[in-house]
């Protein structure tokens, strides 16, 4: 698992904007391991490779979320220094990250979500809250989102085919 979900048992079941499907922030991690623009390249690979993570959000000194780091993100830094002779003390995460990264609304529904992972090629989506980092939605998180689904939900669209 890539991110570890801080999850409530007790947490209670809302809808999300369509009103028929849960919102995200009914299964997103909320204890992410963050990094930040300045932070030395190294220590967040040795970060994900510790935390056992492909990525994690970036934010900037405000707090807000600046982009997104993933292991193939720092693929490129093997060629950089291989290639480019570039030297690694003086990478940073900024240098490397994917800026402007796709995110969703805390209270987007879970279909949505799903259809979203369908489209691209991501394994996970910050959550934001009025423009601030609210946490991290995965597709393991939707898939566990899948089987809360009621099965009259399902009856019901067997039976228009």
């Amino acid at each position: 698992m890539n991110f570890r979900p801080n999850l409530s048992k007790d947490k209670p079941k809302t809808e999300g904007k369509s009103g028929q499907y849960e919102p995200v922030s009914n299964y997103m991690a909320t204890d992410l391991v963050t990094f930040h623009l300045d932070q030395d390249i190294e220590e967040a690979i040795d970060t994900m490779i510790e935390q056992e993570i492909s990525g994690a959000p970036v934010l900037n000194d405000d707090g807000e979320l600046a982009g997104v780091i993933t292991e193939q993100d720092c693929l490129r830094l093997l060629i950089d220094v291989a290639y480019h002779n570039q030297m690694l003390s003086k990478s940073k995460v900024r240098d490397y990250m994917t800026e402007n990264p796709v995110t969703v609304s805390i209270d987007q529904d879970v279909l949505d979500v799903a259809n979203l992972f369908l489209k691209t090629n991501f394994r996970r989506f910050p959550v934001v809250d009025q423009g601030k980092l609210a946490g991290q939605v995965s597709r393991r998180d939707i898939l566990r989102a899948a089987k809360n689904i009621e099965s009259a939900t399902w009856r019901q669209s067997e039976k228009s085919f």
